[in-house]
């Protein structure tokens, strides 16, 4: 790279990577540093992505995680020996609803679209230990090496306390004392490859959970609670796979410890500097919370900050990015905390509840996790709010929730691709079939210079079975943000109240009209 980036990425983990590929996606020249010397060796780490985060990374060359990865069908939930119950998914449109595959794995297939990104510029044994920011950019300080852009995303992780501090960013919140065992074993083990199994109390970990799910080659992951004070040695290690599998041969192809954090900071926007990830948010990893919401925060952040530097939207768009994703921060921490409660109770009611909920088989307040979801921008200052088109709030465990402003755009199969596959190169309109697009396109180019593209809903299907699908009206227009969230749905629809709500949605005033 000859030239000033226009942004720097702080880490190279999967949440930097993605934010370095979106941010090339618009033309951004990305400037990508990491403390490491290199890519960590394997291991499962984060190994359940949700459809949206692989629709993402479908868009920027990664197809590759949700073509490899391993979809289970059933999940199963026991209670000592007695399967309590067991639930699926449901399997809406073109994506799966998620894979398993390791975090590892899904690092080298985005740093194999890196390769191939000439905007992108990676330095490793590169510790951002400072910010300073000014009123054209800011210096990143790695010990005696200075480097400068207009802007910097912070995606370095937990452990970027000193770049935190130099924002005056805190990072509240409290460390769990339970301790946890993960391995990564192989081995042939009929009829589980498809299942995910949640054990409460069994006889073989009394008192604890264990958590077993498949992974692509023919392995799994399997995730013990342990002892805090428990150091397991490779004895300890055989002794609790050889009680689960038997006597089948199997490899041990990696393990670890850890411990739960449930942290936010107290502000993901400070100037021209935005936190992303783990470095952001920490939460208990029970329902997959942490990278599924670590690729969304790239997402919002690459299409904000593209917009302001190609001067398509003001400043204030980036403050909305804080707005959005430290309440989608909140909502994780609300969830994964309920769910902590009941996994590992600390008070002598809690523990009475979850052994009334469990004995008594109450299924309905067993909490082994909620699944990943995007989150809802219904309170957003970019969502323009539609009375007849009501958020229906927090929908049932693994349902979507309907079609309504602030929620991501349903994908669906289309001739020539995918829904969304059209909705990330700018703002989509959608409109009914009473709507003269013509019109529209005529005014909403006066509204902005930004990519938009406006588009009949039975043009795009030809059968009607997309406005069926989305519920649409023929009088309706449905303005798309790029990261497919639903900005406003407008009953009635006409070229000024859509050109206001385009500009709601690009940080502009609501009142701002051609």
């Amino acid at each position: 790279m000859n030239t000033e980036p226009q942004v720097i990425v702080i880490g190279a983990g999967p949440v930097g990577q993605s934010a370095a590929l979106l941010l090339a996606r618009w033309g951004i020249q990305v400037l990508v540093l990491d403390r490491r010397p290199g890519r960590d060796a394997g291991g499962s780490r984060s190994i359940c992505q949700q459809r949206d985060v692989l629709d993402v990374w479908a868009a920027v060359g990664a197809g590759k995680v949700a073509e490899e990865g391993l979809t289970w069908t059933t999940a199963r939930t026991y209670y000592r020996d007695r399967e309590l119950f067991s639930w699926s998914f449901e399997r809406e449109g073109p994506m799966p609803p998620f894979v398993n595959i390791s975090q590892a794995r899904t690092e080298q297939i985005l740093d194999e679209a890196i390769a191939g990104q000439p905007l992108i510029e990676v330095r490793w044994n590169h510790e951002a230990t400072r910010l300073t920011q000014d009123a054209s950019g800011v210096t990143v300080h790695c010990g005696q090496r200075l480097l400068r852009a207009p802007y910097v995303l912070v995606c370095a992780g937990a452990r970027a306390q000193q770049v935190r501090q130099s924002l005056g960013v805190t990072f509240d919140g409290e460390t769990f004392d339970d301790q946890f065992l993960i391995c990564d074993i192989k081995a042939d083990l009929p009829g589980w490859e498809s299942e995910r199994r949640f054990y409460f109390d069994p006889i073989w970990n009394p008192g604890r959970q264990v958590l077993i799910h498949p992974c692509p080659g023919g392995t799994f992951r399997i995730d013990w609670q342990i002892a805090p004070d428990f150091i397991p040695t490779k004895t300890d290690i055989s002794r609790k796979i050889r009680q689960i599998i038997g006597e089948r041969p199997y490899e041990l192809i990696w393990h670890s410890t850890y411990r739960f954090h449930s942290r936010i900071a107290s502000r993901m926007r400070v100037g021209r500097v935005l936190l992303a990830g783990d470095c952001a948010h920490l939460v208990a990893p029970f329902g997959a919370r942490g990278l599924n919401s670590g690729v969304p925060d790239a997402e919002n952040a690459a299409w904000k900050l593209a917009f302001v530097l190609n001067g398509w939207a003001g400043d204030g768009l980036l403050e909305s990015y804080h707005a959005e994703r430290h309440a989608a921060a909140r909502e994780n921490l609300e969830v994964t905390a309920a769910t902590m409660r009941f996994i590992a109770p600390r008070s002598v009611e809690e523990r009475m509840h979850r052994r009334a909920v469990l004995e008594g088989g109450l299924v309905a307040e067993i909490d082994s996790g909620r699944f990943a979801e995007p989150y809802w921008y219904v309170d957003s200052p970019l969502t323009t709010p539609e009375p007849t088109r009501p958020f229906t709030g927090r929908p049932p465990k693994g349902a979507l929730c309907p079609p309504a402003p602030g929620v991501i755009l349903p994908d669906a199969s289309i001739p020539g691709g995918r829904l969304r596959e059209f909705c990330r190169d700018g703002f989509l309109v959608l409109l009914g079939d009473m709507c003269d697009s013509s019109l529209f396109v005529q005014v909403l180019g006066k509204v902005t210079t930004a990519p938009l593209a406006v588009r009949g809903l039975a043009e795009m299907d030809g059968t009607g079975s997309l406005t069926e699908r989305l519920g649409a009206g023929p009088e309706e227009a449905w303005v798309i943000r790029p990261d497919s969230h639903i900005a406003a749905i407008i009953p009635h629809a006409g070229p000024e109240s859509v050109a206001a709500a385009l500009s709601r949605a690009m940080g502009g005033s609501p009142d701002m009209t051609p």
